[in-house]
């Protein structure tokens, strides 16, 4: 109920702001506003204001405005300065450009409310390092604390990895000035030119095989009837080896169990400060068609690490309101990077997400605290602007490659060529909700 609940509010509030910024532009332009919809379908709830109809639909995936228009039907003559397409190509423009914009305002003033009102943050301070991951190979190491990306101060976890992935956006490569364990200072460079699955892999989701969070080689939890608790492993035990060699952390284990289906480990444990030897044989699990280990244990944390990372932190008013413009625009420029990247063929469509995962994540953040919903709700917020603005037709960015086109030109598009560009429109946008669901059902599915 509350993934469901927070994904209706957040669908409610995102689609209304965008359809209230061609409203209110279309207004501001002397157009007759004759429908303002949330939803699609029958209308369920119908409220008459003024010469609008403001309705409520079944379909909560978006919305529309519908303006007086010649070419929607029958226009009065008395009444044609109030039509749509009667308009000067700019305030076309203006109407259409208005919603992205809306949308984009949205995300500056949740930002803004979240970095004002106080929010707790994650210092950059490395606890866990993938084996095999982008970080190992770059040479992070546990309890590197991070002190700049290409020479540009980085005070929070979030922060630092939005510069690296913008960083990685540009150029493929990324130098992270640290502080090591030992207190001394280092540069990380992170150089994927010559690996590009790897580059749009972190491009896409900003994993790097970076944690902030730490943990000890300890079992913290055992799942019941897994392998590790018919093993004999008790919650508490200290790892010490595997098969005669030392483990140097947690995540060696993983890896260590990850690569061993099916095989049996000699695990020696210290247990009420006496070594013990036990045997453990990972079970087989199917994992996109690989076969990997897995025995049910969940490490403890690192409690004395861990309950430094976090601090709170509140900015004043302006200084609060100019983070959040500098964070939106970040934001969305690296979206649109993104965006040529796929149109490119160098990033995955695999990365795109459909309406499953949106529910999933609000639900997740909006059971995190208010803060963590907010800053969600200002994402999605700057990629629906960001989306509607790509010159596909039947969207915002397709009417203005139509208005920019007939301002070059002198004169309209015929409409043969807008309806052949809405039908071309709606193909893409299918394909792409196609794609995005069937990435939705295979991450939420295992499918």
């Amino acid at each position: 109920m509350i993934t469901l609940l927070a994904f209706i509010v957040a669908i409610g509030v995102l689609v209304t702001i965008h359809e209230l910024g061609h409203y209110v532009m279309a207004r501001c332009c002397g157009v007759k506003v004759l429908r303002f919809s949330i939803g699609f379908g029958r209308p369920l709830i119908t409220i008459r204001r003024g010469e609008t109809d403001w309705t409520i639909c079944p379909i909560p995936l978006g919305g529309y405005v519908r303006m007086l228009d010649e070419r929607e039907g029958r226009v009065e003559p008395a009444e044609r300065h109030l039509a749509f397409n009667t308009q000067s190509v700019w305030k076309r423009i203006a109407i259409v450009v208005a919603g992205p914009v809306a949308n984009l305002l949205l995300a500056v003033l949740l930002y803004w409310g979240v970095l004002f009102s106080g929010v707790i943050l994650v210092k950059p301070w490395v606890g866990t390092v993938v084996p095999q991951s982008i970080a190992e190979q770059s040479g992070f190491r546990s309890g590197d604390k991070l002190l700049s990306v290409n020479d540009s101060p980085v005070s929070d976890w979030q922060g630092a990895r939005m510069a690296i992935v913008e960083q990685l956006a540009g150029d493929g490569r990324a130098r992270v000035g640290v502080t090591t364990s030992s207190g001394g200072r280092a540069e990380r460079l992170i150089d994927l030119n010559a690996r590009p699955k790897e580059l749009d892999e972190a491009l896409s989701d900003g994993n790097l095989g970076l944690m902030p969070q730490r943990y000890l080689t300890q079992i913290g939890a055992l799942e019941e009837g897994g392998a590790a608790e018919k093993a004999g492993m008790r919650v508490g035990d200290r790892l010490l080896s595997a098969d005669g060699k030392p483990l140097a952390g947690w995540e060696s284990w993983v890896t260590l169990i990850y690569n061993s289906p099916g095989k049996t480990l000699k695990v020696e444990v210290l247990r009420d400060g006496m070594p013990k030897v036990l045997a453990v044989r990972p079970t087989s699990i199917d994992h996109n068609g690989e076969l990997i280990g897995r025995i049910g244990a969940a490490p403890k944390a690192d409690d004395a690490w861990n309950g430094q990372l976090k601090y709170q932190h509140r900015d004043g008013f302006f200084t609060a309101a100019r983070h959040a413009f500098v964070r939106t625009w970040e934001t969305a420029w690296l979206s649109l990077k993104f965006v040529g990247r796929m149109l490119s063929g160098t990033a995955s469509v695999n990365h795109l997400s459909g309406p499953l995962t949106i529910a999933d994540v609000a639900g997740q953040t909006a059971r995190i605290g208010l803060a963590s919903y907010l800053e969600f709700l200002a994402l999605i917020s700057i990629s629906i602007g960001v989306l509607n603005l790509l010159p596909i037709p039947v969207l915002d960015g397709g009417h203005l490659m139509y208005y920019v086109a007939e301002l070059i030109r002198g004169r309209p598009l015929s409409e043969r060529a807008q309806l052949l560009g809405q039908k071309i429109g709606f193909a893409l946008l299918a394909m792409i909700m196609a794609v995005a669901l069937l990435n939705d059902f295979s991450r939420l599915f295992g499918g």
